[in-house]
């Protein structure tokens, strides 16, 4: 029980202190369940962001879920995910009430164009900090260049590409790579 109410309460604390959703979150999540809980190792951390962009549903949640999981399974996971979700909701929530007179406050306005900036930021360094991790090998970094070369593109000349098509591609691409490479390796 003492774990189940640790994983609500570390993922309530990265749910109700970030904004930006699930890209924002990673960086905490990886301080909090890497290097301050040891939850998870890098390597896991890595394979686990990756799988949670890659599946239906907000990255943070996914990510929550699978570590909720890995530590004391579907109950683990119900906790971990309420801790992330209870936050975001419950401010919603009261949001939605005031709605209306919310949005004519000029602090509020000038708040959310400063949250911009700061999750901008913190997209940015939670990319950094993947690439940093990436396998420094021909394959893995060409796909990544490729990938960011699409997305830029697709960003400069505003068409309408979703992501999930890149990240499909990138994996079948992957899939035929080593499908190639466990042939070559087998004929040997």
């Amino acid at each position: 029980m003492k774990q189940l109410l640790e994983l609500l309460f570390q993922f309530a604390k990265i749910g109700l202190f970030t904004f930006g959703g699930g890209y924002a979150m990673l960086p905490l999540i990886e301080h909090t369940c890497v290097e301050q809980k040891k939850w998870l190792t890098q390597e896991e951390m890595l394979s686990m962001s990756a799988l949670a962009e890659s599946t239906p549903g907000p990255v943070a949640i996914n990510c929550a879920t699978f570590v909720g999981n890995k530590q004391k399974g579907i109950a683990g996971a119900i906790a971990a995910t309420f801790g992330m979700v209870l936050p975001s909701f419950t401010i919603i929530f009261i949001i939605s009430l005031f709605f209306d007179r919310f949005l004519e406050l000029q602090w509020v306005k000038s708040a959310f164009a400063g949250i911009k900036i700061a999750v901008g930021i913190l997209i940015a360094d939670a990319a950094i900090k993947l690439f940093k991790k990436l396998p420094k090998k021909a394959f893995p970094m060409t796909i990544a260049a490729l990938a960011f070369a699409a997305m830029l593109l697709i960003d400069i000349f505003s068409l309408h590409i979703s992501s999930v098509v890149l990240i499909l591609a990138a994996a079948v691409i992957g899939v035929a790579v080593y499908l190639i490479t466990r042939g070559k390796g087998g004929a040997k």
